[in-house]
């Protein structure tokens, strides 16, 4: 029995993204009782659901004496409505948070201690410094094979897991890092309209302009559950949803934000990120994109080198059969930067526009060429050019409409309110494009919760450039969001370096 009266639950709408959070005033009889304190760790309780969520005090009327707030994700988790009664006590100590002290000491991870640590942590029991603890330690090839296997499996194990009737189930993934590379709805729509199977559940962006997720959300509903992806790719042998809407490797998700808030990749989590929600998703055939790049995430052959180990090796051990192809990630893909921008490439190349993007239409046939030829009978090679008919036909914009109109309907694409052209200072040739700042001028108009924000670019690299010529133009809802992105280049960040003509 509590030693106070239930609190009374008022929704305050704070977006905490993945972090379970729990506001109390400071002078509520239940803080005192149980000599709560801020970032204390509280047990919360509502009917038949309970979680771990970390107090943050308020010291206004927001909320009474005896009411309590909780984060959006908090709010989720515990399934809670509006004046319902919580009670609250002291989280008890996070026991395998000892395994993570043990590997800060120089001692291995046992497969038992990963699997108590991603339980932990999809239960919300760790705290974003435990969770930070955790990344950091993991980072800098800290990690054995047997441990990176050891953890893809513990994610795996945390949440759902699919089963398909199919034999051969196919999947993609790009390791990321180059703004407009969404070439998956086109690969999907190819690679299904050939026959194979293919459940892809992609994610939103967390710090870039746009997600596979944010971007099919333009074109159609992606937030499916299980049944009904089930249900989508029982009709057309594939889908394109958002994978934060099952528990599939829920551990993921978690950690990501982390990582990206600390600006750490560790290899060994990027593995088994990249592999616990493949098999999850019930895939056996997977084809990984890397592209390498300056400012790609994978900056060099060297570092390109070490994931594909790490990933072979992790592949090997959980029955995974995995092909890696390498690309160019020296620029940006297509034209688009953002969702709706994205989206608008990705039809132009399903349409087979005359103004499709070339390089975008270029990886997605290479990726769907490579996918398909893990179909019996089909050598290597020669996957292209099937891939290449089957886009050129009218097949795959089929198919695309198809999954759309299975998902719940295809969508009109909106255009933003403003747009500003960025121009050429002096003529010359393009000799670099930064991937990482001109997603970051994305990202300041607004992209990816503005789906009409972003950036359009009109050049690409080795192409000659008069004094004057348009080189990229911002999209943006609202006059602020175009001035935070225009005040971001005026402070010297330069997009696009423009060398002497040839």
């Amino acid at each position: 029995m509590t030693r106070h009266p239930p609190l009374k639950l008022h929704r305050i709408g704070i977006d905490t993204y993945l972090e379970p959070v729990i506001y109390m005033r400071a002078d509520c009889p239940a803080c005192r009782s149980e000599g709560l304190e801020v970032h204390a760790r509280v047990h919360v309780t509502f009917e038949d659901r309970s979680i771990i969520a970390t107090l943050n005090t308020v010291d206004s009327a927001i909320l009474g004496e005896n009411t309590a707030g909780l984060s959006e994700y908090a709010w989720q988790l515990l399934g809670a409505r509006e004046g319902g009664e919580i009670t609250i006590r002291h989280a008890l100590p996070v026991s395998s948070f000892d395994h993570v002290r043990g590997k800060i000491y120089g001692h291995d991870f046992t497969d038992e201690a990963l699997q108590d640590i991603i339980r932990d942590i999809t239960e919300g029991r760790y705290t974003d410094i435990f969770t930070s603890a955790f990344v950091t330690i993991c980072a800098g090839r800290r990690m054995a094979d047997r441990e990176i296997t050891a953890l893809t499996n513990a994610m795996v194990d945390a949440g759902d897991r699919l089963e398909w009737p199919q034999e051969l189930i196919v999947d993609k993934h790009c390791v990321g890092g180059l703004p407009g590379n969404r070439t998956t709805p086109i690969v999907v729509s190819i690679v299904s309209a050939f026959g194979l199977t293919i459940p892809k559940t992609s994610s939103r962006a967390i710090t870039s302009p746009a997600g596979t997720a944010d971007t099919m959300e333009v074109l159609a509903p992606v937030n499916l559950g299980i049944d009904a992806m089930r249900r989508v790719v029982e009709r057309e042998g594939g889908c394109v949803i958002w994978g934060g809407a099952m528990a599939l490797s829920p551990a993921d998700d978690i950690i990501i934000r982390v990582e990206k808030t600390l600006d750490l990749d560790s290899e060994g989590q990027m593995v088994a990120s990249i592999l616990s929600k493949k098999i999850a998703a019930g895939s056996n055939h997977v084809l990984i994109d890397m592209p390498i790049g300056p400012t790609a995430k994978i900056r060099s052959a060297q570092m390109a080198g070490v994931l594909e180990n790490y990933l072979r090796e992790t592949a090997q051990h959980v029955g995974l059969r995995l092909k890696i192809h390498f690309s160019d990630g020296r620029q940006p893909v297509g034209n688009g930067i953002g969702p709706a921008l994205e989206a608008r490439d990705i039809l132009k190349v399903l349409q087979n526009s005359q103004d499709a993007p070339v390089d975008l239409r270029e990886r997605a046939l290479a990726l769907a060429g490579k996918v398909i030829e893990f179909a019996p009978g089909i050598t290597e090679g020669q996957g292209y050019a099937l891939a290449r008919a089957i886009l050129d036909d009218g097949r795959a914009w089929r198919k695309f409409r198809a999954i759309c109109e299975a998902q719940g309907g295809m969508r009109e694409i909106p255009r933003a309110a403003r747009q500003h052209e960025i121009t050429a200072g002096r003529a010359g040739i393009v000799t670099a494009i930064d991937n990482r700042r001109i997603a970051r001028v994305a990202k300041l108009a607004g992209a990816p919760r503005e789906k009409a924000a972003g950036v359009d670019l009109h050049v690409k690299l080795g192409e000659r450039v008069e004094a004057g010529q348009p080189l990229y133009t911002i999209h943006a809802e609202a006059p602020g969001q175009l001035d935070y992105a225009l005040d971001y280049l005026a402070l010297g960040n330069h997009v696009i370096d423009i060398g002497e003509p040839a």
